[in-house]
């Protein structure tokens, strides 16, 4: 076989430009691993008349995505576009023309992915999303063919770049998230409305998709328990550091021995010695446990032009790999288990406290009275005086609890008359 691919690509923004660069730069590389070319014939775009700093000449733009869908040259169709139900529209209709899909669309493989991939199988077409987690860092294919003879017990990821950009900079120069936030919106790291990084519903959409594919299940975005950074403070960062963790967003994916899962993306405090702990501003890493290999780390950039246009060009060289092979359609395999949560009972793990109480004799008493009872107790008590008359803040961090007691023992504690307020409680990870 050495027929042209002939690719359609939706969106040329930064990083359909950088797809296009790629293909255009490495021309040489990819026929020769193929075996065949690879060209775009037609590119979806909002203004034709708009000035391009990238060299489409070949290519034929357009506005209507049905002259791509329904052209019958068109063999892979790339999807870098954004939105969401527009562009699962799209993709659905392509995939019944039997296109190819490869997607760096983490939003509409979360919410429809279950939808689409088995509809690609039965369509016998490929859809590829490795580009749609970590940008740059082959995590989805490490999961579905390097690791794919283990079984994964637990995944930990910084898969967000804006949040920890905004951590970074909290953490290391000592400012406030909004000046912080401020900053990464004019460096293009963050959007206009942060709110999908902030507010960890991203790094949701990504654990959502990590989950399912290293669990073999059919987990949803609503199964996810979301947390974000608003609500940290340079004291929280500070107390943290000198009981010697940092505090990142992070990702968390568990499955227990019965095959229950949990799936969450808190702030979460890391001990300083830990690899993710180490990771800084916009870059990304996932932590892998398997029960064989250990542990494993994958670290890069997590979004980016080119970092990202290089997983989406990996995947169109992977969908023609198999149409040279006429093996499309195999990819996709229908989950092995059915989803089974975990209960607040059965999710268990440490937690940072931090609460301002009566600096007077007993208040300690009461507190520990309300967690003994709870059968909560603490590995780090750390008690400074407030800046306010007679009052005091405490910091701890607990030995393993469940998330069920931890919330029953805050319930009572804030009833009590000695404590002021709680002022933060997170997650802490990452210890033996």
């Amino acid at each position: 076989m050495t027929k042209t691919i002939h690719i359609g690509l939706c969106g040329l923004g930064t990083v359909g430009s950088g797809v296009v660069r790629i293909l255009q730069d490495h021309r040489d590389q990819i026929k020769y691993k193929l075996g065949c070319e690879v060209s775009i014939k037609k590119i979806l775009v909002s203004d034709i008349h708009k000035k391009r700093d990238i060299n489409v000449i070949g290519s034929e733009l357009t506005t209507d995505p049905k002259s791509i869908i329904q052209d019958p040259d068109i063999d892979i169709i790339i999807e870098v576009m954004g939105g969401i139900e527009k562009t699962y529209q799209l993709m659905k209709e392509a995939i019944l023309h039997h296109k190819h899909i490869v997607t760096a669309n983490k939003d509409v493989m979360a919410l429809y992915g279950q939808e689409l991939l088995p509809l690609a199988k039965d369509k016998e077409v490929d859809v590829f999303y490795e580009a749609s987690v970590a940008g740059g860092i082959p995590i989805l294919r490490a999961l579905s063919d390097g690791l794919a003879s283990d079984k994964i017990q637990k995944m930990m990821g910084i898969v967000n770049g804006t949040t920890n950009f905004i951590l970074t900079k909290m953490a290391d120069e000592q400012r406030p998230f909004g000046p912080v936030l401020e900053e990464a919106q004019q460096l293009g790291y963050a959007e206009a409305d942060p709110s999908s990084d902030v507010d960890g519903l991203d790094a949701a959409r990504k654990m959502t998709l990590l989950a399912n594919l290293a669990f073999k299940t059919t987990l949803e975005l609503s199964d996810v328990q979301v947390k974000g950074i608003r609500s940290i403070t340079q004291e929280d960062l500070t107390f943290a550091a000198k009981l010697g963790y940092t505090i990142k967003l992070i990702g968390i994916a568990e499955v227990n021995d019965e095959g229950k899962v949990e799936v969450s993306v808190e702030p979460t405090l890391l001990p300083n010695e830990h690899p993710l702990a180490q990771v800084k501003n916009e870059y990304n890493a996932v932590y892998v446990h398997g029960e064989a290999v250990g542990e494993t780390m994958f670290y890069g950039p997590g979004a980016g032009g080119l970092p990202t246009a290089t997983s989406i060009v990996s995947d169109v060289m992977e969908a023609v790999k198999n149409v040279r092979l006429g093996i499309n359609g195999h990819a996709y395999v229908i989950p092995q288990y059915k989803k089974k949560l975990k209960t607040d009972k059965e999710k268990f793990m440490k937690f940072f406290i931090r609460m301002e109480v009566d600096d007077t004799a007993g208040t300690f008493q009461k507190l520990t009275n309300v967690f003994t009872g709870e059968q909560v107790s603490f590995a780090k008590i750390l008690q400074l005086p407030s800046n306010k008359n007679q009052t005091a803040e405490i910091v701890m961090v607990t030995h393993s609890v469940s998330r069920e007691q931890l919330r029953k023992s805050l319930e009572q504690i804030m009833d009590l008359s000695v404590v002021k307020k709680v002022i933060s409680y997170y997650r802490v990870d990452g210890e033996e």
